[in-house]
Parts: C-alpha cells; sequence; structure tokens
C-alpha cells in the first residue's frame, strides 16, 4: 500500500453550461492511498489563480468502478457523491450560503492501481431538478520519482 505526498496529480475538468464549454487544468503535488480494499484516496490542494492566499483541500474517494466521492474543504465546502445509475443530492456550502444540488453520474472508467493511474468521470448537476450543467473530469497520477 502506497502513502505518500510524493505523486504528481493532473486534473482536468470540462463543464458545459448552456453549449458553452469552460475547461480548467491543474497539475500539483499531491497523496495517494490504495488499501486492499478496493478504496483509493487522491488528496491534492488548489489554489484560487486570483487570490493565491485562498486555497481548497480536496480528497477523491473512488470506490471500484461504481462510485466516486468528492470532498473539498476551504472556502467553499462540498461532498459530491458520484454513484452510477443514482441521483444523489448533496450540499454544497459557499461563503454566502448552502445549496442543495442534483448530481447524476453518467460515467466512471477507474485505472487506477497500486501505483497511481487514471481516472475519468462524467455527470450533470441540477438545482430544483432543473439541469444547470454537463460536467467531467479527468485525473492522473504519476509517482514522482
Amino acid at each position: 500500500m502506497e502513502n505518500n505526498k510524493n505523486y504528481l496529480i493532473n486534473v482536468k475538468g470540462i463543464q458545459e453550461v448552456d453549449g458553452e464549454n469552460e475547461t480548467v487544468e491543474l497539475t500539483t503535488m499531491g497523496s495517494f492511498i490504495s488499501k486492499p480494499n478496493g478504496h483509493t484516496f487522491i488528496g491534492y490542494k488548489e489554489y484560487d489563480e486570483e487570490n493565491p492566499s485562498i486555497s481548497s483541500n480536496n480528497v477523491v474517494k473512488v470506490d471500484g468502478s461504481e462510485r466516486v466521492t468528492i470532498i473539498r474543504s476551504g472556502e467553499v465546502d462540498t461532498r459530491l457523491i458520484l454513484e452510477l445509475g443514482k441521483r444523489h443530492q448533496c450540499h454544497y456550502n459557499t461563503p454566502v450560503g448552502s445549496i442543495l444540488i442534483g448530481v447524476s453520474t453518467d460515467t466512471i472508467e477507474n485505472r487506477l492501481s497500486d501505483n497511481g493511474g487514471r481516472l475519468h468521470v462524467r455527470y450533470s448537476l441540477d438545482f430544483n431538478n432543473e439541469q444547470i450543467s454537463n460536467n467531467e473530469f479527468y485525473i492522473e497520477v504519476t509517482k514522482k520519482r
């Protein structure tokens, strides 16, 4: 079982709202833990582009190829549960208040092993049962040499 912060984490997120795509990419050092029970954890810190003194801690918990949980803490606190074939309601806590959003997952491609690998997830978000965006992200984890 690997457990250290010596991993290169590449994250690419794509969000489509009203036919317009926005892509965000991040490369940072982080941690990667692969447990014998099949649970995998990816941890990394993300800094605000406009104000680098603001950061968030991100943990991505992968349970096989059926469920991914994203936990973000900092300026914005969220816990998104992405599970194939199920819609979850998740709280999205912001500095101006909390909202409840629906999350429906279309794709989870888990190609993570004990030493890293790749994860691809595609999902949609809704508010008051009205779809607000289609989203997908790719995470690539590589052990730093």
